[in-house]
């Protein structure tokens, strides 16, 4: 692994560029001590993402329908005395 200085990618960074194509990483050092890590950037896999099913998500929220007994005891309740 190859190693570069602060001031070398500061004054000299085409050299510094040509050692990264090349090695593929180089570490940089600030006084002498390893610091940072430079590697070659690559693009991320285009992944389509998963189709979304929104008719399950939407059942999800609703309740749960009311039974023919159930409905006609609400709408008894709701009526009244009329």
């Amino acid at each position: 692994m190859t190693t570069a200085t602060i001031r070398e990618l500061r004054n000299h960074f085409p050299k510094v560029r040509k050692l990264l194509e090349r090695e593929g990483e180089v570490l940089v050092s600030d006084h002498g001590t390893p610091r940072y890590r430079l590697t070659l950037y690559t693009e991320p896999a285009a992944t389509k993402p998963a189709a979304v099913d929104y008719w399950a998500r939407l059942q999800t929220h609703q309740p749960e329908p009311l039974s023919a007994a159930q409905a006609r005891s609400l709408h008894d309740d709701n009526r009244g005395d009329r």
